[in-house]
């Protein structure tokens, strides 16, 4: 541990690292980096780097542990052994313990466990290099690795601890600030501006203490933007590489692209146009109506003809085919009856000649 610094905050205001009292640290976040997790999460705040993995909706096992309403949200927060300068010993400590409890607890209003009975949501939390506010980094973390598995939510959380060093109240503790610091005030804040964590370490008055809780609400407001810029960014990558090729992803022009976009919006707008100027517009004189449809009549009066003219010409001709079978029959009756009389006639002559 190192030696404790004379003075937390200079003759300008400025703390240790530079940052004003209610400036928080720079935040780097990387969003899906593990691929068999079902979400993830890499956040660098400071010197504090920290991966969470979701995993779930899944089955809950043993049985005896499951919910019959709701799923079990179970959230480990785990340090390395090789995250602090003095190793540590691997495994669950007391601290670890009380920690997944709290941030556990800070998720349960926003999960909508409901739509998951006997199931369970797995969210691992590790600490691979701590820098103070682990606990915080790792709640922030595991707002967007939820996200990125697709858990329902009523909204993210984002957390943001405030200290008091040097009689001052400071916004998002460093290290020192942390180890020789006379209160720790870490809060969890919902989208909605529900207070999920509150923990306090230390000795603050009443008015310190309001004025350190609307400090981290302003401090849990501008970590929210950037989880939702995050959020942002993450899928509209992914939204990229699933629309173009992985080998043609480096070389597209984005802004070529979103002009080529609205190019054929417009295009699409014109021929619309075009399509309705064809219709008859209010403009058309009632003449022009009445002509085209006195048109349409005169036509449909045409077809009606015809279609008569069709039927009266069959029945002409089937009366002409039955005259026909008819002169057929008594040809043939002729015929027979033709015959009948050369036979009669045939055994008359025999008949004499005898």
């Amino acid at each position: 541990m190192s030696d404790k610094p004379e003075k937390f905050i200079d003759e300008n205001g400025l703390r240790l690292d530079g940052r004003q009292i209610d400036e928080i640290r720079q935040m780097k976040i990387k969003i899906g980096v593990l691929s068999r997790a079902d979400g993830s999460c890499y956040l660098e705040w400071g010197n504090n780097k920290v991966l969470v993995a979701v995993y779930g909706p899944r089955e809950l096992h043993p049985r005896r542990l499951q919910k019959a309403d709701s799923a079990l949200i179970r959230y480990r927060y785990n340090m390395a052994a090789f995250s602090v300068e003095d190793r540590i010993r691997p495994g669950p400590s007391r601290r670890s313990i009380e920690i997944s409890k709290v941030s556990r607890e800070a998720f349960e209003p926003v999960v909508m466990t409901h739509l998951y009975p006997g199931a369970v949501i797995d969210v691992f939390a590790e600490v691979l290099q701590a820098d103070a506010g682990t606990r915080t980094a790792a709640i922030n973390a595991a707002s967007l690795a939820l996200a990125d598995a697709g858990i329902p939510m009523k909204g993210l959380v984002a957390a943001c601890a405030v200290g008091k060093v040097d009689g001052q109240l400071v916004l998002d503790l460093n290290k020192a600030e942390d180890n020789y610091g006379q209160a720790d005030f870490p809060v969890a804040i919902t989208q909605d501006g529900e207070i999920t964590l509150l923990q306090m370490d230390g000795d603050l008055t009443q008015e310190e203490f309001k004025k350190a809780l609307e400090m981290c609400k302003e401090g849990c407001r501008q970590i929210m933007e950037m989880q939702k810029e995050a959020l942002r960014s993450k899928f509209a990558d992914d939204l990229l590489a699933v629309q173009v090729p992985d080998e043609a992803a480096e070389s597209i022009d984005v802004a070529a692209t979103l002009e080529d976009v609205v190019e054929e919006d417009i295009i699409e707008e014109d021929v619309g146009a075009e399509e309705v100027s064809e219709e008859p517009s209010e403009e058309t004189s009632e003449d022009d109506l009445a002509i085209s449809e006195d048109a349409e009549i005169e036509l449909a009066e045409d077809e009606l003809v015809a279609e008569e003219l069709d039927e009266s010409d069959a029945d002409e001709k089937i009366p002409d085919v039955e005259v026909e079978f008819v002169d057929l029959l008594d040809e043939e009756a002729d015929e027979e009856a033709d015959d009948e009389d050369k036979e009669v006639a045939s055994e008359g002559s025999e008949t004499r000649e005898q």
